[in-house]
């Protein structure tokens, strides 16, 4: 086995090249890499940014691009493991998503990726969601976290409504709920009846680890 592709991935994320990203994805399984072992290199390498991002070392548009290098190489390597058969370890299943009306994905983005490099099976349903679509996926995923993100004031009180959908499908109690976004405090989340609240994409991974019984 060629490690020296596995070191490739490994940096093509540190060093925020997402230029080489595919490439380098398609490289290794023309070389017969196990197409786990390529998913643990780039997840190493995107878990050190998170770290650097969480300790004041790098910063956001770091996060932004070492992102963007995930997205691009991933499902490629995603695509050989399902290929293959194989079966990826969870932590858990997170459904994530921005709110109706609302198109900012960036902060999402981060913490879908930085839950991912945590070994969490995430469920990305993007930006503008509506709340029937939150619900569905919480039931269909049978997801432990669901993770929503308003970065707008006259969007925040969306989530409210979702989690008053949840309460009237029966569903509230099967889902640990977690929000954020520039409008939103830990009284905010209290008031709507989240779990919890964090600031930062690095501070939500801790959060759902603690909401899971995993720190």
């Amino acid at each position: 086995m060629d490690s020296g592709i596995l070191d490739d991935l490994y940096r093509v994320v540190l060093d925020l090249n997402f230029e080489d990203a595919e490439d380098l994805a398609k490289k290794s399984i023309k070389e017969g890499i196990d197409p786990l072992q390529s998913a643990e290199a780039l997840t190493k390498g995107i878990r050190e940014i998170g770290e650097g991002f969480a300790k004041g070392d790098l910063f956001l548009p770091d996060l932004v691009l070492a992102s963007k290098v995930l997205q691009i190489a991933l499902p490629v390597i995603q695509a050989e493991i399902k290929r293959q058969g194989k079966k990826t370890h969870t932590r858990g299943k997170v459904v994530i998503g921005t709110v109706f009306g609302d198109i900012h994905s960036i902060g999402k983005q981060m913490v879908a990726t930085l839950l991912f490099s945590s070994s969490y099976e995430v469920i990305d349903l993007g930006v503008n969601v509506k709340s029937s679509v939150f619900v569905e996926a919480v039931k269909k995923y049978n997801s432990d976290i669901l993770a929503m993100s308003a970065l707008l004031t006259t969007t925040a009180y969306e989530q409210k409504n979702i989690i008053k959908d949840l309460i009237s499908k029966g569903m509230r109690d099967k889902v640990k709920i977690i929000v954020g976004g520039a409008p939103m405090n830990q009284e905010f989340a209290d008031s709507i009846g989240a779990d919890g609240y964090a600031p930062t994409a690095p501070l939500a991974v801790t959060l759902v680890n603690k909401l899971l019984g995993l720190d």
